[in-house]
């Protein structure tokens, strides 16, 4: 930091802000911390009583704050993201489409951990909004060296670190079970709870059946919806351990791959999901859905299903790892 003359100080960066105040109109900033000074701004400088400046000198080894946030912003951005402008050295990232966020945590700890720069996301493997902000980046000083910033280039590598998939306006079938729907007792009030989480994501319902505590009739169904053109099944009801309940045994009988039945999460620990694979190669999911899903705001499913919808594949690993947070 250097003191010298408002005249001397074009293409000097400012250390701190530079407030003006007129009477009953404004008291503002007039020029921001990390601006960098032009000819032009010399007599609004000086209109303000500003004689000499502090200020960062600025040479060929240094980085403005704001080139170094566009530095940070390219080795994020990837398709389906656009960025807004510096704004106090600061850049953001916004989506351009609904999607799962993707990230290379090791690239993003290890930029994070060199200091002096830093990057902020929502949490990765989670749903992002169109035109939702979901990453902003800035250096901390107002000046940083190019050798700092090379070496941050050189611990994220090649690849971006961050990744958008966009979500697929898939087809989905919904199989109600459970006798007393089926046999009119009660009202099927899961159904209509389940398409609105469908829709709400884009989906299309193309099917609703409603059937008995049976595991070949539902397994019949299944692959009947497959066979028609589902591109997810969601099976409600039936997944508990009473004898009566047969939906596991009806997914497993498909021969879909069962990934999980039961995950860490509350409510929606007897959440199955498994995937069946079609002759051309393709993986349909086929979900497994509590009583929770009809009654509580948000599940294990509204964990899971951006991740259906935009073809990327769920461990069994990635649900024991929802333990932490599962609370929800």
């Amino acid at each position: 930091m250097k003191l010298i003359r408002t005249e001397d100080a074009v293409g000097h960066v400012l250390c701190h802000d530079m407030t003006q105040i007129i009477r009953g109109v404004t008291k503002d900033a007039l020029f921001r911390k990390g601006h960098v000074v032009t000819e032009e701004d010399i007599p609004l400088l000086l209109g303000i009583g500003k004689e000499h400046l502090y200020v960062w000198e600025k040479d060929d080894s240094m980085l403005h704050e704001d080139e170094a946030a566009e530095i940070l912003m390219n080795l994020c951005r990837n398709r389906h993201m656009k960025a807004t402008a510096p704004k106090e050295g600061r850049i953001n990232l916004q989506a351009e489409c609904s999607g799962v966020l993707k990230i290379r945590r090791d690239k993003l700890l290890a930029v994070n951990s060199c200091g002096e720069v830093m990057i902020a996301t929502k949490r990765g493997d989670t749903l992002i909004r169109k035109e939702q902000v979901f990453a902003g980046m800035r250096v901390i000083p107002l000046v940083i060296s190019k050798e700092k910033m090379a070496q941050v280039e050189a611990l994220a590598g090649d690849e971006p670190i961050l990744k958008l998939l966009p979500l697929k306006a898939k087809r989905a079938a919904i199989l109600a079970t459970g006798s007393e729907i089926y046999k009119g007792r009660i009202e099927d009030t899961f159904t209509p709870v389940v398409a609105g989480k469908l829709a709400e994501l884009g989906c299309t319902v193309m099917d609703r059946r409603i059937l008995d505590d049976d595991a070949a009739s539902v397994t019949a169904a299944i692959l009947d919806e497959i066979g028609r053109g589902a591109e997810l099944v969601c099976v409600t009801g039936g997944m508990s351990v009473d004898p009566d309940d047969k939906t596991p045994l009806a997914i497993r009988q498909t021969g879909a791959e069962i990934i999980s039945y039961g995950a860490p999460v509350l409510p929606g620990a007897m959440f199955l999901l498994s995937y069946y694979r079609k002759q051309d190669g393709t993986s349909i999911p086929v979900v497994g859905l509590p009583g929770c899903v009809m009654y509580a705001k948000r599940t294990i499913f509204d964990l899971t299903l951006p991740r259906l919808l935009s073809d990327d594949p769920v461990s069994a690993a990635e649900l024991a790892a929802l333990g932490e947070g599962g609370l929800l």
